[in-house]
This record gives C-alpha cells, sequence and structure tokens, in this order.
C-alpha cells in the first residue's frame, strides 16, 4: 500500500501535482535542518540565560522535560514530513521490492536499537542536552552503543531515514536522508559535542578548586 499509494502519486503529471511534490520536499527539507539548529539555540540560550529554568519556575528538571518534549514532538512532526516527502516524489525501481524492503526493514532495525540503547543509557536528561541545565552525568558512558559508535543516537536516526528511503526506492528519500545525516554531523561534531566538553571540564575544574585547600 505504501509503494503503491507512493507510485500513484508520482506518476501525476499536472502542474499541481509537481508543485505539490516540490513543497513537500522542500518541508521537510527545512524541518530536517531546522530541528536540532533550533534544540541547540534553545539549550545554549538555557546555559547562558537559565530561560527555560525561569520558565519553569526555577526547576531545572522540568525545564529540561520541557525542552524533551519540544524535541520529541518537533523530530515526530519532522519524520511526517519526510514521510510526506518520499510518497509525493517519484520513485526509480532499480532493485525487486522484496530486497528493497528487505534492506530497509534491517537499516531500521539496526538503527532503531542504536537509538533506544543509547536513550536507555544515558536517560531523558542525558538524551535530552541536560548537561545545558547543570544536570551532569556521573561518568561517561562507555558501553554499547557507545563502545561502537561515538554519536549512536544520531547515526541510528539516519540510519532510520535512509532505511525508510531504500525501501520506498526514493532518490529525494536518499537525498533526505543525506541530509540528515550531514546535519547531525555539524550539530554534533561542531556544535553539541565541544560545548558539552566545555560544560563537564568546567564543572570538573570547580570541583578540583573546591579541593585545594585554602591558605592560613
Amino acid at each position: 500500500e505504501y509503494m503503491g499509494g507512493r507510485g500513484a502519486g508520482a506518476r501525476e503529471g499536472s502542474k499541481a501535482a509537481i508543485s505539490i511534490m516540490q513543497t513537500a520536499f522542500y518541508n521537510a527539507l527545512a524541518s530536517i535542518i531546522l530541528c536540532p539548529t533550533i534544540w541547540n539555540i534553545l539549550a545554549r540560550l538555557e546555559y547562558k540565560t537559565h530561560l527555560l529554568t525561569k520558565l519553569a519556575c526555577g526547576s531545572a528538571y522540568t525545564g529540561c522535560l520541557g525542552l524533551a518534549a519540544y524535541i520529541f514532538f518537533s523530530s515526530l512532526f519532522r519524520d511526517w514530513l519526510f514521510h510526506l516527502a518520499v510518497e509525493a516524489e517519484p520513485a526509480l525501481h532499480l532493485i525487486p521490492a522484496v530486497v528493497a524492503s528487505s534492506v530497509g526493514y534491517l537499516m531500521i532495525a539496526v538503527g532503531s536499537v542504536l537509538v533506544l540503547t543509547s536513550m536507555w543509557k544515558l536517560g531523558i536528561t542525558g538524551t535530552y542536552l541536560g548537561d545545558y541545565f547543570g544536570i551532569l552525568m556521573d561518568a561517561k558512558v562507555v558501553s554499547f552503543p557507545f563502545n561502537v559508535m561515538e554519536h549512536p543516537m544520531y547515526d541510528g536516526s539516519s540510519l532510520c531515514f535512509l532505511g525508510h528511503a531504500i525501501m520506498a526506492q526514493s532518490p529525494a528519500g536518499l537525498l533526505l536522508a543525506l541530509v540528515v545525516f550531514i546535519t547531525y554531523r555539524i550539530a554534533s561534531h561542531f556544535f553539541e559535542g565541544p560545548f558539552t566538553h566545555y560544560i563537564y571540564q568546567r564543572a570538573a575544574s570547580r570541583r578540583s578548586q573546591r579541593k585545594i585547600p585554602r591558605k592560613s
């Protein structure tokens, strides 16, 4: 049903259909880029001004839960826009449907395991940027899946997008999945990773200063 509906939409030749396809693709593209951009801006704003904590009546934990809710539901909305774009754009049936489905389901399964195990190990606050609220983890997580890759949640999510694109044999889906991967790479390597390192380094420095005995 999924592939049939997408194929039917792809065969529409009217200008209206083309316009809808383009709109769906660019909506998905914008959401893919904006989602991590906005939540990183909000997290930085929280770290510098404690705005979300103040809006949560002074509770850093509640503020973090609010950001977590935004990240979760905005990500669901992005996923929905991605599916709309895949269904609207033309498909290239270069491989048998059973092969595409098998490979796609395998990627989605592996990606889901990476995402879910990451969330289990990090917890809610560790997953949803709790360190920006001053909610720090006691130690760095080094067990699976973090002993396999540095950013398993982002890589797992990228695999899920790729799996859906392969199942639909959608060039547009493949391009959007690539944008997901690149966007996550930029967010993790140039923004979240370095700043999280700075947060923990600063916290460690403060702890060491408190341990230094004062001279009489």
